[in-house]
């Protein structure tokens, strides 16, 4: 990920990535994590932290939910639900060292989706989250994509399914 000056490996990104979506939804109070998902359903993007790189620089994370494609009414339940099993799924293959497959734009290399869902039903529907970022130093900060996809699109068992 280029940001500015300074590089960062996919891998360090992404475990980046996680560690702060895990603090700002998981682990911090519910209420603030709610104010921050009403937010981003309002269709902002939401400051998360600095983050100080290897160069001492500072880049700023914010995090935006992309929610079109979501089956029914998204509540933070559900949309909770559906991060703490993306994030439980992306430690998992980082842990294991596993190639993830990363989908990039073609105008920038550094707007991207990680191939990793996290399938959970609500009210007999089906819905698939997953991570991008756009890390492009055009922004000036990096922004967390959290994106429902179209669950239609892995009919075929390509997504696993986990119930909520």
């Amino acid at each position: 990920m280029s940001q500015g000056s300074q590089t960062v490996s996919r891998e360090k990104f992404l475990t980046m990535s996680v560690n702060l979506l895990y603090k700002a939804f998981l682990e911090s109070r519910r209420t603030e994590a709610k104010q921050v998902f009403r937010d981003m359903l309002a269709g902002k993007s939401v400051a998360l932290t600095n983050v100080q790189m290897e160069d001492k620089s500072l880049v700023r994370f914010d995090v935006a939910l992309d929610h079109d494609l979501y089956r029914g009414k998204l509540n933070f339940g559900s949309f909770r639900a559906g991060l703490a099993l993306l994030v439980a799924r992306l430690s998992d293959a980082l842990r294991e060292q596993r190639d993830i497959t990363v989908f990039t734009a073609e105008h920038d290399p550094n707007v991207m989706i990680f191939g990793v869902t996290a399938v959970t039903w609500e009210e007999g529907e089906p819905s698939v989250m997953v991570l991008g970022a756009d890390a492009s130093s055009t922004r000036g900060t990096v922004e967390l994509r959290l994106q429902y996809l179209d669950p239609e699109q892995f009919q075929n068992g390509e997504a696993d399914a986990a119930p909520a």
